[in-house]
């Protein structure tokens, strides 16, 4: 573990990079989706007269941000106008997690038939039976903390999703507390392939086929280190049984990209490095593009969303990446504004009371983790 200093300086840095409010709200609220022992907040973008057998993208926010705030960046919405695709975007609450993270490194919220994960499978049910979602077109992303989430769906739920994509993510089951949790975000003590590959086959009764996966990191990500990238394709190379040397390997506007392929000839498994990009997802914004530049949201000239939406067969292939421009620089980012925590709407389930934390040294590290909004 590292030293304690070093864990709470990096906490306080998460507590005050918010990304900014304001951004048109293009989501409708998902009401009576069922159970929801995750109290999670279920919103959704459904273009007009989708056709039937329509696919569903599931979209995980990052810490800090909204519903909302990552589809005003992402530019998914606008994609779904354009090819004629549903979105859910489950959201997480503050009264959860105060800086508004997906639990991705408590067992009790990444478990099949429990916690956030259920809440999410719930939404996702219901989504498919109200807007005749075809079943085997449904896939997920996220980044960051909602990458790390998408993963953990991946494996709970594999039999749901067609496939996924990662950004700024981590590998299911690497962490089970707050101070491992930080460990691998900084890429210590991450599980070898074969641990990695056994935690997923454990989290579900599935023996396959599995999700295909695309895997999105900047190669200057000092949030969470570009080493968590690589033990996700390790994880699913693994699950997928493919070998270990790329199939194709090749420079996409200054952007490395590896493929792995399957017996079949098809691609199941691929990873983005984004040159000279820290933390967050990659967009373009210029001509044809989509999205929306700001905090985690940077505009480096390659549409993570667009390339996404193409790899699953939404959406035709972009030009973002060809112009070759240069990577942009993650942007200053704006102190924390005061947020009042979300109530749980009404059905919700209400999670227990924590203990008290003890006191010394153990009360200093929840009292920080807590500031971080990294613990309940």
């Amino acid at each position: 573990m590292r030293r304690l200093s070093d864990t709470i300086a990096r906490l306080k840095a998460l507590k005050t990079a918010v990304a900014p409010t304001g951004a048109a709200d293009r989501l409708v609220d998902l009401d009576g989706f069922g159970p929801n022992p995750g109290a999670l907040r279920a919103r959704c973008h459904v273009p007009d007269a989708l056709a039937p057998g329509a696919a569903l993208v599931v979209v995980l926010h990052g810490c800090t941000q909204t519903a909302a705030g990552y589809d005003h960046g992402s530019g998914w919405s606008e994609i779904a106008d354009r090819h004629g695709f549903a979105l859910l975007y489950p959201e997480q609450a503050a009264g959860n997690n105060p800086a508004r993270c997906f639990n991705w490194f408590s067992p009790d919220d990444t478990r099949r038939g429990g916690g956030e994960a259920m809440s999410i499978h719930r939404m996702i049910a219901a989504m498919t039976d109200a807007h005749d979602i075809d079943p085997g077109r449904v896939f997920v992303t996220g980044l960051s903390a909602g990458a790390a989430m998408a993963v953990a769906m991946l494996a709970t739920y594999p039999e749901l999703f067609a496939g996924g994509a990662i950004v700024a993510g981590l590998p299911y089951g690497c962490a089970s507390s707050v101070p491992e949790a930080l460990d691998r975000m900084r890429g210590h003590g991450l599980p070898a392939a074969a641990e990695l590959e056994a935690r997923v086959r454990s989290a579900a009764p599935h023996a396959g086929p599995w999700p295909t996966l695309s895997v999105w990191h900047g190669d200057a990500d000092h949030t969470v280190r570009p080493t968590n990238a690589d033990a996700i394709v390790e994880q699913w190379r693994a699950l997928h049984r493919l070998p270990a040397r790329p199939a194709v390997e090749e420079r996409v506007g200054g952007h490395a990209r590896r493929a792995w392929v399957d017996a079949a000839g098809r691609e199941v498994v691929e990873a983005w490095t984004v040159a000279g990009m820290g933390h967050g997802t990659p967009i373009d914004t210029g001509p044809g593009g989509c999205g929306a530049s700001g905090p985690f949201m940077l505009d480096v000239g390659l549409s993570s969303t667009q390339r996404i939406a193409h790899r699953w067969g939404l959406a035709p292939a972009p030009a973002d990446a060809a112009s070759g421009r240069a990577p942009a620089e993650a942007r200053p980012r704006p102190a924390r504004q005061g947020a009042a925590a979300r109530p749980n709407r009404a059905g919700d389930a209400r999670r227990p009371p924590r203990p008290e934390p003890e006191s010394g040294v153990q009360k200093v590290i929840e009292d920080a983790l807590r500031a971080a909004g990294l613990m309940r």
